[in-house]
């Protein structure tokens, strides 16, 4: 049996990895390209043994790039979630921390040309609809990974790629809340459900019996809470409009703690059949608005912040991530205009993955 090879990127984006690659360098039907994919990452088996995946949700991810008609955009980005052991592709989400590589690669695709010490990438992720400013360091026409910034989860240090989200609110739903309630109850269980950047189904840790500060292990062990919290976000997912939930990764579980090492609130962040190690830079955003908006499950658990942008400080499993959001509480709620993280990336390899040629010829 022959084999196909497609270019690809490997690259580090924030907490997550895996391959970038070109949009016309793949298939167009998206039938086609979720068997690829599928190939590509070796789903259907927990150590993903005959693919590039790393066995974990966050290392079985993909980024397709292509130079964007949009007016605003430079680039538009495509993303997919594969699943470990499934054999199956969520084409409905975005992933904040594979976005951090986008600008990178683009740059190292030819897609774009890098400006100065400094490159400014204007991205619009196509899955949601979102606008982000990669601003990425550069020298000599090529991408400064070294640096000597640190991210929780990820070891040593690189280059800052700096994030201003935008047009986040209600990009998979219509509607920062999209069940017209900042407060739903099922199974006996508070929530507010939230589309921002990601949509998100957001509880407090004890109402599951939980402190909600437990590790990814312990969180991933206790399968009587992942029962009673895969019941709650199949019911508050079809409440937020969300079709297919039981199949798809969206919407995810947050669960909030009062902060204990310093931060503004105590985060676990779910994928959602297992506990993210770090946290998602999608959640965060969404996270983070959750604190900031009136009459939502965390109030009362922090002081609300009466400046903006305010610095909202997310612990999570394996440590911190700030989120900066710019923001206004009026008559009709809050009033969510940007958000700012930065993020690190990291190129890992570069060459020809191969899938087999009945799944496509190329």
């Amino acid at each position: 049996m022959t084999q196909t090879g497609i270019p690809f990127w490997f690259m580090r984006g924030g907490t997550s990895r895996g391959p970038y690659f070109r949009r016309a360098d793949l298939p167009q039907d998206l039938e086609t390209l979720a068997g690829v994919l599928v190939a590509v990452v070796g789903s259907g088996h927990p150590l993903n043994i005959d693919g590039i995946g790393g066995g974990n949700a966050v290392t079985t991810k993909v980024a397709m790039l292509s130079r964007s008609d949009d007016e605003w955009a430079d680039i538009d980005y495509f993303f997919a979630q594969v699943s470990v052991e499934d054999g199956t592709v969520d084409f409905k989400p975005t992933c904040g921390n594979i976005l951090t590589g986008v600008g990178p690669a683009a740059i190292e695709m030819g897609l774009i040309e890098s400006t100065g010490r400094e490159t400014v990438i204007n991205i619009r992720a196509v899955n949601t609809g979102a606008r982000v400013v990669a601003r990425v360091q550069t020298e000599g026409g090529q991408v400064i990974y070294g640096g000597d910034i640190a991210i929780d989860g990820v070891p040593g240090t690189a280059a800052p790629v700096g994030l201003q989200f935008m047009d986040t609110v209600g990009g998979a739903t219509g509607a920062l809340l999209p069940t017209g309630n900042l407060i739903d109850r099922f199974d006996g269980i508070d929530v507010t459900c939230m589309d921002v950047a990601m949509p998100l189904v957001i509880a407090r840790a004890d109402n599951f019996g939980v402190t909600g500060y437990e590790s990814a292990a312990e969180l991933d062990e206790n399968r009587d809470f992942f029962a009673r919290m895969e019941a709650v976000r199949l019911q508050a997912g079809a409440a937020m409009g969300i079709k297919d939930v039981a199949n798809s990764v969206t919407p995810k579980f947050g669960l909030l703690a009062p902060a204990r090492d310093g931060g503004t609130i105590a985060t676990r962040y779910f994928m959602p059949w297992k506990t993210h190690p770090t946290m998602a830079v999608t959640g965060a955003q969404c996270l983070a608005s959750c604190v900031l908006t009136p009459g939502s499950v965390a109030d009362g658990m922090v002081p609300t912040p009466n400046h903006t942008p305010a610095k909202i400080t997310l612990e999570h499993a394996s440590g911190q991530i700030d989120v900066l959001v710019d923001f206004e509480i009026g008559a009709d709620g809050i009033d969510l205009r940007s958000a700012g993280l930065v993020r690190t990336a990291r190129l890992l390899a570069r060459g020809e993955v191969m899938v087999p040629s009945d799944i496509w010829k190329g």
